[in-house]
């Protein structure tokens, strides 16, 4: 019989191996590693990454981000700071608006004998609710100022049956509703009104508008204070920044463009500023105005709002001291009609102490801000619009209740 070199015979060699083979198949296997093992180690790996970039940027912190009082407290001192940008330089004629504006502002109040409060009409013809202003200011002559700018010149020279109104019609010309004519029209009404000395605030209203104070009330609010009543907002939604357009810059940056009513009440330094600029006055004339390519930018909502935002931030107020209900959701402000007005309603308007605005984007998200002026909280309006005509008898019979106090 044939053996192999060791001693043992095929036979015994073949049934070795089959108990080899046997002993291999028994023994257990050892899985692959699985997936989930595969994706933890990434997730970990992704950690230890997003550690890492927070680590560096705490200890070299980039001008800026500030991620470090987040996550790792205040001990660390930042080793190196970037330089901030460069100022923009500004042209010839910017640095000449700032200088002015400098100038101006630092102003102190310099309030006359009588200082007055210059009543500024904008309205396309005769004022419907003569007779309510005509009550408001009976008994207080020496303290105001009326001055009316009527694009309808032809229907004006026989309107005014009110002797208090007669003769204070400016040389005026046609606005038309959205275009920079109607800041000329403003402008027109400031610079006829501080020709005199003694009109150290200037409130601007329409023919629709009626006061909700009597006039001790609103001449005590405005005179001596100083700061200008200007409704101002920063509306990220289409009818704020979505009407910003390049053409504006570098002069107006978008973050400074700002929203809000026409209907501001501003004191002197203010109104000087306003009728003095060309420089911002000149970008709205020739960019914004009604219009699909211009974004629909109404100068009226946009201008003194952004300039005096640029020029004087700290100096003018949030709100307009003018109310006006924007709840019908539609292009223009709720109409008041006979059947509208009631004490109700006026002392409603009187109770307000807070400023509301509303983003034009489709969050609509509401600021509320306190009317304040010097830290000393207050009442939000002294006027209101728009009221038809048809309640000049009611609101006569009604003025009287609400303003005794």
């Amino acid at each position: 019989m044939f053996q192999s070199p060791s001693g043992e015979s095929a036979g015994q060699a073949r049934k070795a191996g089959g108990q080899d083979q046997q002993r291999k198949t028994m023994q257990p296997t050892v899985p692959p590693r699985s997936r989930g093992a595969k994706r933890r180690v990434w997730i970990a790996a992704l950690i230890s990454m997003v550690f890492l970039s927070v680590l560096a940027a705490c200890i070299y912190p980039p001008t800026l981000l500030r991620v470090c009082p987040l996550f790792c407290g205040t001990g660390l001192p930042p080793l190196q700071m970037l330089p901030p940008p460069p100022p923009r330089i500004l042209s010839d004629p910017e640095l000449s608006t700032r200088v002015l504006v400098r100038d101006v502002v630092s102003m102190p109040v310099n309030l006359t004998v009588t200082p007055k409060i210059a009543f500024m009409f904008l309205t396309p013809g005769p004022l419907p609710l003569v007779g309510l202003w005509e009550e408001f200011f009976r008994g207080h002559e020496g303290k105001f100022s009326i001055y009316v700018h009527a694009s309808k010149l032809s229907t004006l020279k026989t309107a005014w049956k009110s002797p208090l109104f007669t003769d204070h019609d400016i040389r005026s010309q046609k606005v038309d509703w959205g275009k920079i004519s109607m800041v000329d029209a403003e402008r027109r009404l400031l610079t006829n009104a501080l020709q005199d000395p003694d009109n150290q605030h200037f409130v601007l209203l329409s023919e629709s508008c009626i006061p909700v104070r009597s006039f001790d009330f609103v001449y005590d609010y405005l005179i001596g204070r100083n700061v200008s009543f200007v409704d101002c907002f920063d509306d990220p939604g289409p009818h704020g920044r979505g009407r910003y357009t390049k053409p504006f810059s570098p002069e107006i940056q978008v973050e400074e463009w700002r929203k809000g009513s026409q209907w501001f009440t501003v004191k002197r330094q203010h109104a000087l500023l306003i009728v003095a600029d060309y420089v911002y006055y000149a970008k709205f004339k020739n960019i914004c105005r009604p219009g699909a390519e211009t974004h629909n930018c109404y100068a009226d909502e946009h201008y003194v709002q952004t300039f005096l935002h640029m020029m004087d931030p700290s100096g003018i107020s949030t709100w307009s001291v003018t109310h006006v209900d924007w709840s019908e959701g539609k292009w223009h402000p709720k109409k008041y009609k006979k059947e509208d007005v009631s004490i109700k309603l006026l002392k409603t308007i009187q109770a307000i102490d807070e400023s509301v605005h509303v983003s034009s984007d489709l969050k609509k998200q509401q600021t509320r801000l306190p009317c304040a002026v010097d830290g000393e909280r207050k009442p939000c309006f002294l006027f209101a619009r728009k009221y038809t005509p048809e309640t000049l008898n009611i609101l006569l019979n009604l003025f009287p209740n609400i303003t005794k106090t």
